[in-house]
């Protein structure tokens, strides 16, 4: 009754129709004889070509009767059901899954390659949208620039005005 308590009030209206729902469509003997059908015996030598296909309930059964075939001497036991156990204990199934399935690494190389297409080609595109670049980055925009400061006198100490000063000025590399 603790866990009714701390249930948000709003919930518990569709508790209760949920279970007059359930108690007004379904006879309890019918539920009964359908979910108590005996699971069909699977052979041990084709339990990894089955194991996807089968359900949980017979998986259940299967890893009990592995668990009572496992208790004998280990010597005894025939090949399919050393295969059998090993592979319901340690198969790529459930947790050991594989992440990905075969042909994910080509899909995912064709997304990479479409994705850096489209992103050249937005660049060419606002590239091509861009204005001109200014005319003070010109090479013969700056060597006046240098001459100029040399005219001026600018920074004698250190700069480009100084005796046996060896730099570019105001060229840049383009």
């Amino acid at each position: 009754m603790q866990v009714l308590r701390l249930v948000p009030r709003t919930l518990r209206p569709l508790r209760y129709s949920a279970a007059r729902c359930v108690a007004t469509t379904a006879n309890a003997a019918d539920i009964s004889a359908s979910s108590s059908s005996a699971p069909t015996a699977i052979p041990l030598g084709r339990v990894e070509a089955l194991w996807d296909t089968i359900s949980l309930e017979e998986k259940a059964a299967l890893r009990s009767q592995l668990a009572e075939v496992q208790k004998k001497d280990w010597k005894q036991l025939s090949i399919e059901e050393k295969k059998a156990a090993y592979f319901v204990s340690f198969g790529p199934h459930g947790h050991r899954a594989p992440a990905g399935k075969p042909g994910d690494n080509l899909k995912i190389a064709a997304s990479v390659a479409g994705l850096l297409g489209v992103s050249y080609l937005m660049m060419l595109g606002v590239k091509a949208l861009a204005p001109a670049p200014p005319k003070t980055i010109t090479k013969e925009w700056q060597e006046a620039s240098s001459e100029r400061a040399i005219e001026q006198k600018m920074n004698p100490i250190t700069g480009i005005s100084s005796k046996g000063y060896k730099g570019a000025g105001f060229v840049q590399n383009n």
